[in-house]
């Protein structure tokens, strides 16, 4: 029964893909909490209270329903098989034997109605910001991964209409449910992170392109799209084009929070550095590099968090 405990707890941790949840939703968090705690006169308990909820919250949606939804849908249509399993290519709980896919898709839908009546319950009983909150991300998990919509396998639909709203929306929360109004730092912390989770998820997505191709239907990521129409060094511009937007928003914090530019356009212009530094054949370099993304990207946020 331990044996059986650790194997399930294992298999629970590598569904959730901590690494990603941290580096996007816990630092997206952090980004409009910590100023919360810094320039405002809310007591420790209650933002400790909001941050906890909000932490729970990134994992039950992102951390589990997600990777449950898209670890189900990737092994139906094959390109987790086919995907060379570095940083990419899900979590591997189905290939690794944790799970089948079948038993998988029973809990993705089992807690897909947990999550259903929880929204519709928060709506009635007059917790609308909770209940949008929850709902925003439920329609990201379910947009990204199931059909019809299933827009991880349409080029820019994914990362504009599931990831970057979810993400979103999590910046602005905190904020939203403490705050009578949502001052133009929330606004601008929320989206320079969303624009930067989305940026480095297509550094994730090159490893896995000739896997997505293989897939049925073929999983036409926004990174697959640029190198079947460019050429394969191509397979970069997505994360390119969406690093030179976040550095851009510089302009947006102006000069009054000109520290904060700095750090994004540091932040941004080194990810962009690395990009152009990878060989789009070295799969390895490729995720070490994601990792450095991913360093940056929690540095961003905390970096936006404490320069309002």
């Amino acid at each position: 029964m331990q044996k059986q405990a650790l194997h399930n707890l294992k298999g629970v941790w590598l569904l959730m893909r901590s690494i990603a949840v941290v580096s996007s939703s816990i630092a997206t968090i952090v980004s409009t909490v910590l100023p919360l705690y810094l320039y405002f006169t809310f007591s420790t308990n209650q933002l400790m209270i909001l941050f906890l909820l909000l932490i729970f919250g990134a994992f039950l949606i992102h951390g589990i329903l997600t990777h449950i939804l898209n670890d189900y849908v990737d092994d139906l249509s094959g390109t987790d098989t086919y995907s060379p399993a570095i940083l990419s290519g899900g979590s591997r709980v189905i290939q690794s034997g944790f799970i089948s896919s079948a038993n998988l898709w029973r809990i993705g839908k089992g807690l897909l109605l947990l999550l259903g009546l929880t929204i519709i319950v928060l709506l009635i009983s007059g917790y609308d910001k909770l209940g949008i909150l929850l709902a925003v991300g439920v329609w990201g998990a379910v947009s990204y991964s199931l059909p019809p919509l299933q827009f991880s396998y349409r080029p820019f639909l994914g990362e504009w209409l599931s990831t970057f709203p979810s993400v979103l929306f999590l910046g602005l929360a905190g904020a939203w449910l403490t705050l009578d109004s949502l001052p133009e730092w929330v606004m601008q912390n929320a989206v320079i992170n969303a624009l930067f989770c989305i940026a480095w998820v297509m550094v994730h997505h090159i490893p896995d392109r000739e896997a997505d191709k293989k897939a049925t239907p073929m999983k036409q990521t926004s990174v697959v799209w640029a190198a079947d129409h460019f050429g394969i060094a191509y397979a970069r511009l997505p994360a390119l084009m969406y690093f030179t937007i976040t550095a851009l928003c510089a302009f947006w914090l102006g000069a009054d929070r000109g520290v904060a530019a700095l750090g994004v356009v540091a932040m941004a212009g080194a990810s962009i550095y690395l990009i152009l530094k990878m060989s789009m054949h070295d799969y390895e370099q490729v995720s070490a590099y994601e990792k450095i993304i991913l360093v940056l990207a929690m540095i961003n946020a905390v970096w936006l968090g404490i320069f309002i």
